[in-house]
């Protein structure tokens, strides 16, 4: 057998299944050159910590050249990085040393819009019957001058807006400067798998892809329906925006897309192993599109839906429940979950603003996460148990912000720039003047140097259930069962089951010590997972935001 052939044959194509995966926002991780935003080098210099927390990948947020209106989210040239960011060298560095290190690299993939200043709009703004006139969506007005419906833009407003050289409304899910493409175009299909491929052949391991359900729009431009109240959530959009009155049935969420997704599965499969997480935004039938885009292996590996991403803190029962919902909806499909990212509070403030022990909440919502049935995504700072930054508005950043503001504060509060040293400027980040967005004294206060070989602080729980976790096969890829809720309804039981291997969970979801009962069978208390409970091999007593875990002898 040839090396290459070996290599090829020893390739672990189930690598995403279990995964922990370690969300990078790059403007906020790193700033190797002083000019107060992160960038590639930056990263590259700090992927030991993330090898030392024992992460298999990281995820990057978008660094590819953009006029940064939605920080990223708005690209105008896919296949180049941002000079904010560094350069593709740096990039194809960051690649060999995460690689060195054992880590793999997803990187964020935005293809449902482009910034208004990407070569292709310009050209399709520029007339009705240029070779693009048709790569975005474009709609002439009601005969009153009005939108052609009335869908609604998740940062506000109408989705729609007015081009005054083409007399003709553009579609934006998002901001006026991110168009939304039209994925009816087979060329506009084509030139993203051909993006794709790029990245691919760089040597990136898998993609994050933004607002996979956002691709396809009803070509008949139908008007959505209105939502009852009662069925109204917010973790989609926050309260005060009207975006959550409509049923988003066209709009989004559309049948197109599973064709689309085949195609774009059919490319990941031209390389050994390389896998792909979809974000599902929708607060009504999250986890039923879930299923469809990960069912029958020619689609997503995985997906992730708002969940656990919502402002109610989880509880026993309703853990129980999004896993069976999951279950249900995807009995083929693969979860990834998260309870923190770059879109939403900090989920130690958003569920634990009233707690007074928020480390030891932070302990156990990590030890919660990374024993649920699926892969699991660590927002950066989530390991040093950070809490949610108050920013002033003259400091805001981010337009969801300004525009809501006080109801709707945006999301410059979870992305902060990370901190590493609490004795440096600006806690290590940078050595500019003013970074991006300031540093919270609080937050220098849990700085890595201040955690880092300290037995109890969050920074090492995390490293050491992480490495639990890796000794433990079942948690990565096994099956799920809960068994009755315990305590006074605070303590959540579940096994987890691979091979000949169970492993029982318990977790005190309260401030308050909790009795349990021990589940029939001869069962081995586990340690090297960094909780403190008793057991008599009968019941199981849990401190405050204390687990419990034991194997089945």
């Amino acid at each position: 057998m040839t090396a290459t052939a070996q290599a090829t044959a020893t390739v672990d194509k189930d690598w995403w299944r279990g995964a922990v995966i370690y969300q990078i926002y790059p403007r906020s991780y790193q700033d190797s050159n002083g000019d107060g935003i992160g960038d590639l080098k930056g990263i590259t210099a700090r992927l030991p910590h993330i090898a030392a927390l024992g992460a298999d990948a990281i995820w990057i947020s978008p660094f590819f050249t953009s006029p940064m209106k939605d920080f990223g989210y708005d690209v105008s040239n896919y296949v180049d990085v941002d000079p904010m960011f560094g350069t593709l060298a740096d990039f194809d560095g960051m690649i060999a040393e995460a690689h060195r290190l054992g880590i793999k690299v997803m990187i964020d993939l935005v293809m449902s819009h482009t910034s208004d200043q990407h070569a292709w709009f310009v050209e399709s703004r520029s007339s009705r019957n240029n070779p693009k006139a048709d790569w975005y969506v474009w709609a002439d007005p009601r005969p009153d001058g009005t939108p052609p419906n009335n869908w609604l833009s998740i940062f506000g407003g109408s989705a729609w807006a007015w081009d005054p050289t083409r007399m003709q409304y553009f579609l934006h899910n998002f901001l006026t400067s991110q168009p939304d493409l039209n994925l009816h175009n087979a060329e506009v299909q084509n030139e993203l798998l051909d993006m794709t491929r790029f990245w691919l052949k760089r040597g990136v391991d898998g993609f994050r892809l933004d607002t996979i359900n956002f691709y396809f729009h009803d070509k008949e431009l139908r008007d959505n329906p209105a939502l009852a109240p009662e069925r109204r959530n917010a973790s989609t959009a926050p309260a005060v925006n009207p975006y959550n009155f409509q049923e988003h049935i066209y709009d989004k969420n559309r049948p197109e897309n599973i064709a689309f997704l085949k195609r774009f599965r059919a490319v990941l499969d031209e390389f050994p192993a390389i896998a792909a997480v979809g974000e599902v935004g929708d607060s009504q039938r999250g986890l039923e599109i879930v299923g469809e885009y990960t069912s029958g292996n020619d689609k997503m590996q995985m997906c992730y839906a708002f969940e656990f991403l919502a402002p109610e803190p989880p509880t026993p029962e309703s853990i129980a429940a999004v896993q069976g919902a999951f279950a249900k909806a995807a009995p083929e499909g693969w979860a990834c979950w998260a309870f923190s990212n770059h879109d939403v509070v900090r989920h130690v403030s958003r569920w634990g603003a009233h707690i007074a022990d928020r480390e030891a909440f932070a302990k156990m919502m990590a030890a919660l996460l990374l024993t649920q049935r699926g892969s699991v995504c660590i927002y950066q700072g989530e390991e040093l148990g950070l809490t949610e930054a108050d920013i002033a508005f003259e400091d805001l950043q981010d337009p969801y912000g300004i525009q809501f503001w006080p109801e709707f504060k945006g999301r410059d509060g979870c992305r902060t720039p990370m901190v590493w040293d609490s004795h440096a400027l600006h806690s290590g980040f940078s050595t500019t003047e003013k970074p991006w967005l300031p540093i919270p004294v609080e937050h220098n206060l849990k700085a890595v140097d201040t955690q880092q070989g300290v037995e109890n602080s969050v920074l090492e729980q995390y490293r050491r259930f992480i490495a639990f976790r890796r000794q433990h096969p079942a948690f990565a890829k096994g099956g799920m069962e809960f068994l009755p809720i315990q305590g006074d309804g605070e303590v959540v039981v579940y096994t987890r089951t691979l091979g000949n291997e169970t492993v029982l969970c318990m977790f005190n979801m309260s401030a308050a010590p909790a009795s349990a009962d021990l589940p029939e069978g001869n069962w081995e208390m586990l340690d090297g997972h960094g909780f403190e409970s008793k057991s008599d091999n009968k019941k199981v007593e849990l401190p405050a935001w204390g687990a419990y875990f034991a194997r089945h002898a």
